[in-house]
């Protein structure tokens, strides 16, 4: 029987509940026998971008232990963000007009409410980040310097040095957190899982994020917060850091957490593609500022496919590109009448990737790919931040805000981060004590013997996800999948972190095969056109996830 799309095994009108026999195996729940638990009396948030970074700033005086597997700085998905941050800034644009795109670009399932909440503060962020000494791109008369990208009505986009906002926000936090005596950072250490008691969080599980795997310590906190970014790197053709693999909104969902929207995922049109993973970006202010698209001919493809060609909304024009790579006709991004040597100052993250793969923007087109960008779903949360699971709150990409649909507008990533750290913080702030002494921290007595991902499964997941669950869907691959994602599941049964992937690559493929229909980001082959019933979010656990998963394989038993 076929489940429409919506809260499913919770509304009798939607679809029945998932039968006992189809609960999932014990492994995508296993718990560890709790022997000890290092109380750090802290605040624990999971990441180290932009959302945990002005989150843990916004929380100040109270303590604040964040979690990053890398060197702070490093690895983070906000660093590599290049457009910026839409926000209007000033006439004749406004907060409402922003909004109305959003809704527009989102193709029928952004939740208003939620658009307007943040559209209507995102100036106030713009501004407290250049008062933190961020160095946004301005006039000579001081005002900003405002960039139109894809799907905004306005030019609307405050970016710096062309392409560099994601790393000059991030330089500009990190150094403030740098001195901020209630932050501390505990670098090289990977979450894998959270432990939860009576639907609440009481723990968090962490090891060493190296190759050579620790076994797991279990941290208590005061609070917990997830800010540790998408699921980009599931795919094997992605814009995402190579850490990016789905962890966190995996580790919630094992733990029980609603996981809403998954099967919208978007895929960024001018990935550059020259063999690189991960491939360098080619940011969309480039066709902002007039570049255009065309094959190996030398034609201009879009303007066949939509009013607003290069300009039109990510999906389509993600889609036209897939469709000229299929064709073999090699699609380029040609910045050569419009910018010329402006590209080598202007946009220098673009101008550095073609350098190091021997391509001259002045003078050559520039290759491009649509790849796996950004996860407009993840764990849904409320306009405060909070999960469904208690003492949890989500923010960044690993969140489902509502705020993106079906087709997150460009450059309201960096915006809704910021905007639902600061909801997350004050959330927390007024259900913790400022004033609660945090014992030291002592050493963690990281123990050798842990299990790391076996590589060669992670990459095969990568390929199965973008032959099968990427830019084109049918319900014949998005099954074949899930099939094979539980044969790799099963080969690594003990592996926490490569379980994490998993259970999202199976949210994702689980959702896609239920929404039978096109909308946004998700397209599927067999059903091409939108179906007005369903514009709406999706909302799935990972327990009925599983349970759509074991049907596919039951049917080809």
């Amino acid at each position: 029987m076929r489940l429409p799309v919506g809260r499913v095994g919770r509304d009798p009108g939607l679809a029945p509940r998932i039968p006992l026999h189809l609960s999932p195996p014990p492994s995508a729940f296993r718990t560890n026998s709790v022997t000890h638990a290092i109380e750090t009396g802290r605040i624990l948030i999971v990441g180290a971008g932009i959302g945990a970074l002005y989150a843990a700033l916004k929380l100040a005086p109270r303590p604040v232990l964040m979690i990053s597997p890398e060197k702070l700085g490093e690895g983070a998905s906000s660093a590599w963000a290049q457009g910026g941050v839409a926000a209007a800034m000033e006439l004749p644009d406004s907060a409402g007009s922003h909004a109305l795109d959003t809704i527009r670009a989102g193709a029928g399932t952004v939740d208003p409410q939620i658009a307007a909440m943040v559209t209507e503060v995102a100036r106030e962020h713009i501004l407290a980040l250049t008062e933190l000494g961020t160095p946004f791109d301005r006039t000579d008369a001081g005002g900003y310097v405002m960039s139109r990208e894809a799907a905004h009505s306005q030019a609307r986009v405050v970016r710096v040095q062309g392409d560099q906002a994601g790393r000059e926000i991030m330089h500009t936090l990190i150094e403030v957190a740098r001195r901020t005596p209630s932050i501390t950072t505990l670098e090289g250490v990977l979450a894998t899982r959270l432990e939860v008691e009576e639907g609440r969080v009481t723990g968090l599980w962490i090891e060493t994020s190296s190759l050579e795997r620790s076994k797991p310590l279990l941290l208590r906190g005061a609070a917990y917060l997830l800010a540790g970014g998408g699921s980009g790197g599931l795919y094997a053709l992605t814009t995402n850091p190579p850490r990016i693999r789905g962890q966190v909104i995996g580790m919630a969902a094992r733990a029980g957490a609603l996981i809403s929207d998954a099967e919208f995922v978007q895929f960024h049109p001018t990935a550059i593609d020259v063999g690189i993973d991960p491939a360098p970006l080619a940011t969309e202010a480039l066709r902002g500022e007039g570049a255009m698209l065309v094959n190996r001919q030398g034609e201009r493809f879009m303007t066949d496919i939509h009013p607003d060609a290069e300009l039109a909304p990510r999906d389509i024009v993600a889609r036209a590109i897939f469709s000229q790579t299929q064709a073999g006709n090699r699609p380029a991004l040609d910045t050569r009448a419009v910018l010329g040597e402006k590209v080598l100052k202007h946009f220098p993250a673009v101008a550095q990737a073609c350098a190091q793969a021997g391509i001259d923007p002045v003078h050559d087109t520039i290759p491009v790919a649509a790849a796996a960008h950004y996860h407009m779903g993840g764990i849904d949360t409320d306009r405060h931040g909070r999960a469904s699971l208690g003492e949890l709150w989500v923010c960044g990409e690993a969140s489902s805000t509502g705020l993106h649909g079906a087709n997150r507008l460009a450059s309201n990533g960096l915006l809704e981060a910021l905007v639902f750290a600061r909801a997350c913080a004050e959330d927390i702030a007024a259900q913790t004590d400022p004033l609660a002494p945090a014992p030291a921290l002592p050493d963690l007595p990281f123990e050798p013997g842990g299990i790391a991902p076996d590589q060669a499964a992670v990459a095969e997941l990568r390929r199965l996800m973008t032959d099968h669950v990427g830019v084109v869907r049918n319900g014949a691959g998005l099954t074949h999948a899930l099939r094979q994602i539980t044969r790799l599941e099963a080969a690594q049964p003990d592996c926490t972190s490569f379980l994490n992937m998993t259970a999202t690559a199976t949210l994702i493929a689980a959702s896609a095969l239920l929404r039978e229909e096109s909308r946004g980001g998700h397209y599927r082959e067999d059903f091409p056109e939108p179906r007005p019933e369903l514009a709406q979010r999706s909302h799935l656990t990972l327990r009925e996830a599983l349970a759509i998963r074991q049907r596919a394989v039951d049917a080809a038993a």
